[in-house]
């Protein structure tokens, strides 16, 4: 590298974005994702020990994929090389591999390969690399959002170890937040700028888990906006970081519980069978950020919690919500999420199947049983020797497709659990109930 590759380079890394500058260059730099980096768990022993086998980084945008690639490079010995799939093709991988034969040959030095978006590399592409990082020409490291049990060879995951990032805690984001606007060498520090309490909450809490997102709010913030007079200081206060991230404000109190409070009103409101209500609530969270995803998660719970067999479409419905919107994305997944939410709010309520697996935990947790013999499986032979199986009554041989005889465990056969109301489709299990002579589970 001569003197003007030299300039280059240094000003690429000033005229970065702020995201891109504020990358920890040290383990100890990194914020969040303790689950896999804190100290003395496995990927923090393999880096601090540079003794890494090939691994995969999976997880959202923005929780540090390519961050932990580059603290891995500014950590190990061996020489690290990156590409990025979205851009990269075979010529490229194969000019890699060569380099780093030829330095394992003459140098004895270990290469590492870090390929961001590996999941955009198709099966071929990724094929190639298999026997390189089998006999350890290379240390692969994957990034991907994606799942990669879905979207990487499974040779390659055999060959590696899969690490899922987590999205940032708001906790995470607020001190990334602080550590940007004070630093002045890599961040904002030199422009003596203000970020007040509730404008950094707000972020923390908007980005969703993103990092980058808040860390280009706050650069956008600062740079357009002008000192106060009173001062000299940029102040970034709540209406500007709304603007910054294109979201509008809706309230959080200062507790922090308007987040709880709103999602326990969505949930409270469908059971209710208020379709209005529920609406309204969804209607909020999604005008706030919400997450959709989070928001699916919901809906599909109360369908089974909530609702149950009075109407299992319910749990059909919100499940297909909860698919697409992860296909589909906003805005449009808020055209899914309202008809799965209303659908939830219109159908008939049952808890019966929540307190059947409450009633049934509590009893497994009581009691030891023995699955009776005439239950237990007959397929082979030394089975079939020992009795299992012997008595056992095949449903289907029988009228109406029944018959009866026990199947609880003789420790608690006696005991009822399921009590089918009569709302919705539980109406017609309580008439089947009734059909075939299981009077106990009627109440």
């Amino acid at each position: 590298m001569d003197l003007f590759d030299y300039m280059k380079e240094k000003n690429m890394e000033k005229e970065a974005p702020l995201a891109s500058r504020m990358r920890p260059e040290r383990l100890d730099e990194v914020v969040g994702q303790e689950h896999i980096i804190g100290k003395g768990k496995l990927l923090y022993r393999a880096i601090m020990a540079d003794k890494l086998s090939s691994l995969i980084l999976y997880g959202p945008p923005g929780t540090g994929k390519t961050t932990l690639a580059h603290v891995i490079a500014n950590t190990t010995s061996a020489e690290f090389v990156q590409l990025n799939a979205t851009a990269s093709g075979k010529k490229d991988m194969e000019d890699a591999i060569r380099a780093a034969q030829e330095r394992r040959g003459m140098y004895g030095r270990k290469t590492i390969l870090f390929i961001d978006e590996i999941h955009r590399f198709n099966k071929g592409q990724q094929d190639y690399l298999l026997p390189y990082v089998e006999d350890g020409t290379v240390i692969l490291i994957g990034a991907t959002t994606e799942n990669p049990y879905f979207e990487v060879n499974s040779a390659l995951i055999s060959r590696s170890v899969v690490f899922e990032l987590k999205p940032l805690s708001t906790e995470n984001i607020r001190e990334l937040l602080n550590r940007a606007v004070t630093d002045p060498v890599k961040g904002m520090g030199s422009y003596h700028a203000v970020l007040e309490p509730e404008a950094c909450e707000f972020l923390a809490d908007i980005a969703g888990g993103d990092a980058r997102e808040a860390l280009n709010a706050i650069e956008l913030g600062i740079l357009t906006t002008e000192p106060s007079p009173e001062d000299g200081k940029i102040h970034i206060d709540l209406e500007t970081a709304s603007q910054c991230i294109q979201k509008r404000v809706v309230r959080y109190d200062k507790a922090g519980d308007q987040h709880y409070d709103t999602i326990s009103a969505f949930i409270k409101s469908m059971r209710g069978s208020d379709p209005d209500a529920a609406v309204y609530y969804l209607a909020k969270m999604l005008y706030a950020g919400e997450d959709v995803k989070f928001i699916a998660r919901r809906i599909m719970i109360c369908a089974s919690e909530d609702v149950g067999n009075a109407d299992p479409m319910a749990m059909v419905v919100a499940a297909s919500a909860a698919q697409e919107v992860e296909r589909v994305g906003m805005p449009e997944s808020q055209l899914i999420l309202a008809q799965a939410a209303i659908y939830v709010a219109g159908a008939p309520k049952s808890n019966a199947c929540t307190e059947a697996v409450f009633e049934a935990m509590e009893s497994v947790r009581k009691k030891q049983t023995t699955v009776p013999v005439h239950l237990q499986d007959a397929h082979y032979k030394s089975h079939e020797q020992l009795g299992h199986g012997i008595g056992y009554k095949y449903a289907h041989d029988y009228p109406n497709h029944y018959v009866e005889q026990q199947y609880l465990p003789d420790e608690i056969k006696d005991a009822v659990f399921y009590h089918p109301t009569g709302n919705g489709y539980e109406e017609k299990i309580r008439q089947y109930f009734e059909k075939i002579g299981r009077e106990k589970n009627l109440k």
